[in-house]
């Protein structure tokens, strides 16, 4: 690798770390390839420990050399959301945000829902997070706006739909409404999308006046109405800071190796809507360059960044990320960190929602649990996740190990695993815990459990550990056996599981799960071979009576020696049944 390293370009463009298995397990990019490549691999780095700990997974890297850091930084990115690489900053979201679109280029525009942005001429409102804004936005558009809710082109006259009935559309289909008329409308959903609060209201006051004039007494009316609902409307809005504009505002916390994000969205200075994201086993230990991962990443969305975004550490390669986000905005961008005045008091605001929501994660993974485990089982650190091993076999067959991962109050199911044992001959439950273990630890690359429970007793333990030694792995673990329930530590203690302690439950309902999960998998492949079994090729031996034999002789070996006697006498046979079945066997 150090000839490979030699060979790279000092040029500006992206990275990708690999595995033995060729999946990736970072991405990152560099204004000098070579320089920051070397800096993973040269003996002197001083690499933070989790750092330090994906060099040595290191099995292969390669490059893509760009024309600059923009480009770098946008290939970056896209990388990141494609291999969502375990040793990167990753944004648990995969949904782009809603937005309430305005058709401003169809001849009758309408208001829709969309979860992806273009430069199409059209107008964007949002983004709405949670979307449940978005949808009472919208329904107060349907109430008080007549604009069109179908989708059709209207390319040719319509007969008019329930919609214009129920004088929820003014029917431009049908011709019941001028283009003038209607284009007022779409005039006042702008302004009311856009927060334009004094505009809109002063605009439906005026066509009040015209229509009393006219004496038009009953559309005056109903804009009456819609002007009372508008000024409710306007006044349940949290309006933060008009002046300001539109501001994205991202709030940062920190505790270790684990981020809070929450990001603030302000648009016409009213809130509408924000959204958390939280980080764990976060790789770098510098804050810009965290926040630089993470404005990227989000970013990177479908969404349109507003003219200012205000941040509490500026992020590295500042100048490339704003150029980026002046690209996608179309427009001039400014990010800064505010010192005083309302901005400081909105990131203050993000700041401290980031700490609570931090809190919050902690306290609903059950943080005081994992601190009393540490305590009672004399444990190295404080564990975030465990994993638990079981073997099952009964009477001998289809042997089958089992592996659940268990982190913050949850089973990660795309984590379990189910293995056939295969190395080990017989019955060796030792021998068969040694396999599993082995296996599974060394494919499970950075994703090893902090804790691992082993379902048994002293004995499973001690060949547990072994095998854990054998894969270079130092973790803690305990075996945690049955009736009565207790824990055996690797310092030769026990400690009682019958107390009903949280921590002792938790421990109980894992090791349950994957005595559960390695017993399903055992019966799957039992009745699996049962169905493959030659009682199948068997005319007259459906299922029932197959379970009759299996459940009155134990196996197949059982059945071929049985005589035909004591096989009509099994409830659903008769003697020719049974004399067949031992000629078609016997063959």
């Amino acid at each position: 690798m150090v000839t490979e390293l030699s060979n790279t370009p000092r040029r500006p463009g992206v990275y990708i770390f690999k595995g033995q298995k060729g999946q990736v397990l970072y991405v990152g990019k560099a204004k000098d390839l070579r320089n920051r490549l070397r800096s993973y691999f040269r003996k002197s780095a001083n690499l933070e420990p989790r750092k330090a700990a994906m060099v040595r997974m290191i099995k292969d890297f390669s490059y893509i050399v760009t024309a600059n850091e923009l480009e770098a930084l946008i290939l970056e990115a896209s990388l990141i959301k494609q291999h969502k690489p375990n040793f990167n900053i990753i944004l648990r979201d995969d949904k782009n945000y809603p937005y309430i679109k305005l058709t401003v280029t169809e001849e009758w525009p309408r208001a829709e829902v969309v979860r992806g942005i273009k430069r199409d001429g059209n107008i964007y409102f949002g983004p709405y997070i949670p979307a449940q804004a978005m949808w009472e936005a919208l329904a107060f558009i349907r109430r008080n706006f007549q604009v069109r809710p179908c989708n059709y082109t209207l390319d040719k006259p319509m007969r008019p739909c329930i919609q214009h009935e129920m004088k929820k559309c003014p029917a431009p289909c049908a011709g019941k409404i001028s283009k003038k008329e209607y284009m007022d409308v779409v005039e006042e959903v702008k302004l009311f999308l856009s927060g334009e609060k004094k505009g809109l209201l002063n605009s439906l006051e005026r066509k009040m006046q015209i229509f009393s004039e006219q004496m038009r007494y009953e559309e005056a009316a109903v804009v009456r109405d819609s002007i009372t609902s508008l000024s409710r409307a306007f006044e349940s809005q949290k309006v933060i800071a008009p002046e300001l504009g539109d501001i994205d505002v991202i709030g940062f916390y920190r505790e270790g190796e684990t981020v809070a994000i929450n990001v603030l969205f302000l648009r016409k200075g009213v809130l509408i809507g924000a959204k958390d994201f939280y980080l764990e086993k976060v790789l770098e230990e510098n804050e810009h360059e965290i926040m630089r991962s993470v404005i990227e990443l989000f970013y990177a969305k479908d969404i349109i960044p507003p003219s200012l975004i205000l941040v509490g550490v500026l992020p590295t390669d500042r100048e490339a990320i704003t150029g980026w986000l002046r690209d996608k905005r179309g427009a001039a961008i400014k990010m800064e960190v505010p010192r005083r005045g309302k901005k400081r008091d909105l990131l203050k605001m993000a700041d401290e929602n980031a700490g609570l929501h931090l809190a919050f994660k902690k306290k609903s993974a059950g943080d005081d649990t994992m601190q009393i485990l540490k305590e009672r089982l004399h444990l190295e650190q404080t564990p975030v996740s465990v994993g638990a091993f079981d073997v099952s076999t009964i009477q001998g067959s289809e042997s089958v190990g089992a592996f659940v991962f268990w982190e913050h109050g949850t089973f990660k199911k795309g984590l379990f695993r189910h293995l056939k044992i295969k190395e080990t001959q017989g019955v060796d439950d030792y021998a068969m815990m040694r396999e599993i273990v082995l296996r599974t630890l060394k494919n499970l690359e950075d994703k090893v459990p902090d804790l691992i429970i082993i379902d048994g007793g002293k004995g499973q333990l001690e060949v547990a550990q072994k095998a854990m030694e054998e894969a270079g792995l130092v973790k803690d673990i305990v075996g945690v056996a049955k009736k009565p329930d207790r824990a055996f530590l690797r310092d030769g203690g026990i400690v009682d599981l019958e107390d009903k302690n949280k921590a002792s439950l938790l421990l109980k309902r894992i090791r349950d799960e994957v005595h559960r999960f390695a017993i399903s998998f055992h019966r799957k492949l039992r009745d699996k071979k049962l169905m493959d079994s030659p009682l199948t090729r068997i005319p007259g031996i459906g299922m029932k009576r197959r379970l009759e034999l299996l459940r009155h002789f134990g196996s197949l070996e059982g059945i071929r020696s049985a005589t035909s006697d004591e096989i009509a006498n099994i409830k659903g046979f008769n003697r020719k049944v049974a004399e067949r079945l031992i000629e078609e066997l016997r063959q």
